[in-house]
């Protein structure tokens, strides 16, 4: 096939965002008053676990932000509910700037679907930059008779319930 994605072109992507977010970082660290930032430690909410990518970026952007900022960023892993936790954890927390949430697509736009209320949204919350994007995947068994994403949804539809599927979760 052609778009498929082999392991070291998504190694590379990946370390490309990281790089782009990285690049960035001075221009998301600009103080909005002139007295930030403060003795005062910036927490970065991770909203996923510990050791997955939105976790690794994070790490690297918040040591980036330090060196840049010349003050602690700590990260802060809040897992759960597909984000949900994490951005509930800062949507109510003070309006400083001391709070950020490194937020993933799937909190603002799928959350609201699958969840029937969510404790946060999106007027909450005040954007500062994109610091990465990744692809995203499907992929079958090569011994499925289909060959894009229509003829997928088609096999599957054909055959209710006999098809297994898995993803990073509910919500990703």
């Amino acid at each position: 096939m052609k778009d498929e994605i082999r392991p070291n072109d998504a190694r590379r992507r990946v370390v490309k965002a990281l790089g782009c977010g990285l690049a960035l970082s001075p221009f998301l660290a600009m103080p909005a008053r002139a007295d930030w930032p403060a003795d005062k430690v910036i927490r970065m909410i991770v909203p996923f676990s510990a050791g997955g990518a939105t976790d690794l970026l994070g790490r690297a952007l918040a040591a980036e932000l330090g060196k840049g900022l010349k003050q602690s960023v700590i990260v802060e892993n809040r897992a759960g509910a597909g984000g949900s936790v994490g951005a509930q954890a800062v949507a109510s927390s003070p309006a400083d700037g001391y709070t950020l949430l490194l937020a993933s697509g799937s909190m603002f736009t799928v959350n609201q679907f699958i969840y029937s209320k969510l404790p946060y949204s999106l007027a909450d919350f005040s954007p500062i930059g994109k610091v990465a994007n990744g692809p995203m995947v499907v992929t079958v068994n090569a011994n499925l008779p289909v060959k894009n994403t229509r003829e997928l949804i088609e096999y599957a539809r054909a055959r209710p319930g006999k098809l297994s599927f898995s993803s990073a979760g509910v919500g990703s």
